[in-house]
């Protein structure tokens, strides 16, 4: 199955990364290179693009899209975590600008043995990389009741998760849960009718959290967004496209934390933490899809941009 990706909030999130025609730009999830294409369709001759993803068949995908571009453009292999280390390697300090889109690609979903999905019966997998061990079959059976629980409650936000988990745990003891199909039948049966009848698919969010919880995604993103923010030269802009209310908490609470990092008490006449803005939050309130992208691609439905720009101070505050 060919690489095949609608590359959501594409002209917004150009139009936010403010792009210069020699800058350096980072796409840490690179996909099938669709943000990316339109990235270097914009730089000069001395403007470069690198490009980051943990998958395989992006990789390959990408590569093939965005080979006119010549040296223009880098790919590397990688989880975007690891992207202060991989520009180090290629020898660049500060960037222009840093895109992320945190969504599950088409490919990925439609990719029956991937096993992202719930509309086939193929084995639990869900891997982001394949060269990890890992998969979704482990976490089912392996995690305890509480455990499942907890996911399922956090990550998949879905109030019959304690059901949930109490049906997985009671099913894995006759026999190992292995593919996405009997889970499927394991959570329809642990959701009232009456609900599976006006709701989605009752299996979306038991499988968002366990995709979630096994390729750490949240965590991934707490623990890098800072580092990415310090990469950005002096009017650089940091766009992320999030997918879920988590994610989107994450990125509007670090990026409002950056913006004003005073911790000092309200009651202080000045600041003598010490601690100076590393810029300015864009995006107020998060850039939605319009109504005709909406029409085009029901996968961007629950899509949220959000906008950081790096400033950096010329004097150090007097305390």
């Amino acid at each position: 199955m060919a690489f095949q990706h609608v590359s959501v909030l594409l002209n917004e999130t150009i139009e936010q990364l403010a792009i210069k025609g020699n800058g350096i730009y980072v796409d840490g999830t690179l996909g099938g290179g669709g943000h990316a294409s339109e990235v270097l369709a914009r730089l000069g001759e001395d403007g470069r693009l690198i490009g980051i993803d943990q998958d395989g068949a992006a990789i390959e995908a990408a590569g093939q899209r965005l080979a006119p571009f010549g040296d223009k453009v880098t790919i590397i292999r990688s989880n975007y975590s690891a992207m202060p280390e991989v520009l180090d390697e290629l020898g660049i300090h500060g960037v222009d600008g840093i895109l992320l889109d945190l969504g599950v690609s088409s490919y990925q979903l439609d990719t029956a043995e991937r096993g992202f999905t719930y509309r086939e019966d193929v084995p639990l997998d869900m891997r982001m990389d394949q060269r990890q061990t890992k998969t979704a079959r482990d976490i089912v059976n392996g995690y305890s009741e509480m455990e499942l629980y907890r996911i399922i409650r956090d990550y998949g936000e879905d109030r019959f998760a304690k059901n949930i988990a109490r049906h997985i745990a009671a099913a894995r003891e006759i026999k190992p849960i292995e593919t996405t199909g009997e889970l499927t039948e394991i959570i329809r049966a642990s959701i009232p009718m009456k609900v599976r009848a006006k709701g989605g698919h009752p299996s979306k969010k038991t499988f968002q959290a366990i995709r979630i919880e096994l390729n750490q995604e949240l965590d991934v993103l707490k623990n890098t967004l800072d580092q990415m923010i310090d990469l950005l030269n002096d009017h650089g802009r940091i766009c992320v496209i999030t997918f879920h209310s988590l994610e989107d908490r994450i990125v509007k609470n670090i990026f409002n934390t950056n913006e004003r990092p005073c911790t000092c008490p309200p009651s202080f006449p000045v600041c003598v933490c010490g601690k100076q803005s590393k810029g300015r939050v864009v995006t107020r309130k998060p850039i939605l899809p319009g109504e005709e992208e909406l029409a085009v691609n029901s996968r961007s439905k629950s899509a949220k941009l959000r906008v950081f720009e790096r400033i950096k101070q010329t004097t150090e505050t007097a305390i």
